[in-house]
């Protein structure tokens, strides 16, 4: 069967430097965007669908300010719908704040989705579930189902599974509801040195990134939100885990 790609347009967490920009990460074969930070400047160009889904881990700005980006974005490469995904609260800020008319006075021309009433959705045939995890304000991780390019109705879709922005949910039923995902994209903001900010911030450390990993076993890791001024390192710990791990850069492409 043929792969799909997932594209990282920025990789870091809280705010860009001079190679990573904020989270973004987009599939272009279905058409989803996986949070909205200032790496979206990158999506013309790859954008493949004439829709586009947006799924928002939750709301604080190193995720969702591209959305103001979206003007220029669609004027490069215009797409018939644009929608945005994430939780009801969250969306509710972000359209009062972020675009408060003494901030952003222009509407972007998309539709705001609310997730907390369904368990999962239908994204132009790519299903997704979701569940809250723990971090200051809170925010979801999501599981992504996607048919794969000429795929067969017989044949099983893709599985991704995003987890961002989060202290690493290791409760036996996040773990049941994480595992087996043919890409797992979790969160690594801090080294082994600094757990004690990493639990203090809410955010995960490398070793208990792969614990999780471990216990879900992905048939891929790929390390994202990394920490924009400490370059991380995966050492020998890695050589646990009976997977490829990649830690994501701004520009790479994985497949899976």
């Amino acid at each position: 069967m043929k792969t799909l790609e997932v594209h990282c347009l920025g990789t870091a967490g809280y705010h860009p430097n001079e190679s990573r920009h904020t989270s973004c990460y987009f599939l272009p074969k279905s058409g989803v965007l996986l949070d909205a930070g200032t790496g979206i400047f990158r999506l013309p160009k790859l954008i493949e669908t004439d829709h586009l889904d947006i799924l928002l881990s939750h709301a604080h700005l190193d995720h969702v300010v591209g959305l103001t980006f979206l003007l220029d974005i669609l004027h490069q490469r215009p797409v018939k719908e644009v929608c945005v995904w994430g939780q009801r609260e969250k969306l509710a800020a972000i359209r009062e704040h972020l675009f408060h008319e003494s901030l952003f006075p222009v509407a972007i021309p998309v539709t705001w989705h609310a997730i907390d009433d369904q368990s999962t959705c239908d994204l132009h045939g790519t299903e997704m579930s979701w569940r809250p995890q723990e971090h200051p304000g809170g925010s979801v991780a999501y599981r992504l189902h996607t048919p794969r390019p000429e795929s067969s109705a017989s044949d099983p879709p893709a599985v991704l599974v995003y987890a961002t922005d989060t202290l690493g949910e290791d409760d036996p039923e996040s773990l049941r509801w994480m595992s087996g995902a043919d890409l797992l994209m979790h969160e690594c903001n801090f080294d082994n040195q600094n757990q004690k900010w990493a639990e203090k911030t809410g955010h995960c450390y490398l070793r208990k990134v792969l614990d999780i990993a471990g216990q879900t076993k992905p048939r891929r890791l790929l390390l994202t939100h990394i920490n924009p001024i400490a370059e991380l390192e995966i050492g020998d710990e890695g050589q646990s885990l009976d997977c490829p791990i990649e830690i994501a850069t701004d520009g790479l492409s994985v497949a899976f």
